[in-house]
């Protein structure tokens, strides 16, 4: 069996998960400190969203720089803005300055993930894709364990220009660690032209998209919601990250064993009963049970999705690939704040999760019905290609 852990993947692993500490920190605790500055229910969405939004008009670009130059510069100078950006917010003063800030973050956001995100597909042995993903995404779970919990701490123990400082050391570990690891891939020589998508995984990126929308909502408006009912907030984001981190490595294995539909269909049905149970929900009871469930079905689906990406898309073209696939992300959530900030706003949360219900179920459909018969007869195109 080829090699999995080895010093890069561990170390851009390891650097993966202070990074995204460092984003999930500001998850549970920029919706109230935007409602401390005056902030009303959309002007949180329309700050949440404009993070996403900038990440998505500038991904699509990164991704063909990617494949063009490489991945290390990529790497380095998106966590430095990605620092810049986080020491930047113990000097916003109003909402304007602040989703101009959220805008600069998120094209931070999009240089240095799609970069990092596609050198660990480089480093991954084909026949270990779905396992090397479901093991990376994992380190994106531990944090979405650590980085809220300890974000809500230490704005209710500190200060938000703590929580600021304490998310700036945590993204320089991320660049320390990461400077640490080889990148394989060699840069491209020579005037092709830059790709801004990839045609080959577009089904996929409109599946990915409808499924992020409900991510949106659920990261944006959740600690609200627990304010709302006087529930904590952190222990949906605990036991969401708990599901998470159990469900993925093993439904990384059977996506190697059986293939991306086995692992995506039924877990796209899960996450739509998740949120059907937490529209529902009015206790602390309904509320852990709908973030296991979720956990469990967007745990399994997302890392399933990202393998089958790079298993459509040309070896020389992952970076363009995943950074149409992360543009869908980014765009699902950024929509997703908005127009749902939109629907709390004038109707309720409970409306608020059922429409995020049916566009899951969306996603399902699209997956179902455009990638059915090419998941199931496509052969890996990267089977030849391990760096």
């Amino acid at each position: 069996m080829e090699r999995l852990w080895t010093k890069p993947f561990t170390l851009m692993t390891v650097g993966n998960l202070f990074l995204f500490n460092a984003f999930y920190m500001l998850y549970p605790t920029l919706p109230p400190f935007i409602k401390q500055m005056g902030g009303n229910q959309s002007q949180v969405g329309l700050a949440m969203g404009a993070f996403a939004l900038s990440a998505v008009i500038f991904r699509p670009l990164v991704g063909g720089l990617l494949d063009r130059f490489g991945r290390r510069p990529f790497i380095v100078w998106g966590l430095l803005l990605f620092i810049l950006a986080m020491y930047m917010y113990n000097w916003v003063g109003g909402i304007v300055i602040l989703i101009g800030l959220r805008i600069l973050h998120g094209m931070s956001w999009a240089i240095s993930t799609t970069a990092t995100i596609t050198a660990i597909t480089d480093m991954i042995p084909s026949s270990r894709r779905g396992e090397g993903m479901g093991w990376f995404s994992t380190s994106m779970t531990l944090a979405m364990a650590i980085g809220p919990m300890f974000g809500i701490w230490v704005s209710q123990n500190l200060s938000y220009s703590s929580l600021f400082l304490i998310a700036v050391v945590f993204s320089a570990a991320a660049l320390l660690l990461t400077l640490g690891a080889n990148t394989p891939y060699r840069p491209q020589i020579g005037g092709r032209r830059i790709e801004l998508y990839e045609k080959s995984v577009l089904p996929v990126a409109a599946s990915v998209f409808f499924l992020f929308i409900a991510y949106g909502g659920i990261t944006t408006f959740v600690p609200l919601f627990a304010d709302s009912i006087q529930v904590n907030s952190g222990a949906f984001f605990l036991a969401f990250a708990a599901a998470l981190a159990l469900s993925r490595p093993i439904s990384g294995k059977l996506s190697d064993r059986y293939g991306e539909m086995f692992v995506i269909v039924p877990a796209l049905v899960i996450t739509i009963c998740a949120l059907a149970v937490l529209s529902l929900s009015t206790d602390l009871i309904g509320v852990v049970v709908s973030a296991v469930l979720y956990g469990i079905g967007f745990g399994s689906a997302q890392p399933a999705l990202q393998a089958a990406t790079i298993r459509l898309a040309r070896s020389d073209r992952k970076g363009v690939a995943n950074a149409t696939i992360s543009t869908a992300n980014d765009l699902g959530i950024g929509l997703g704040a908005i127009m749902l900030g939109w629907v709390s706003q004038y109707t309720s949360y409970q409306v608020l999760f059922a429409v995020s219900a049916v566009s899951v179920a969306f996603s399902l459909i699209l997956f179902t019905f455009f990638m059915k018969r090419f998941l199931k007869n496509k052969p890996s195109l990267n089977a030849d290609s391990n760096l």
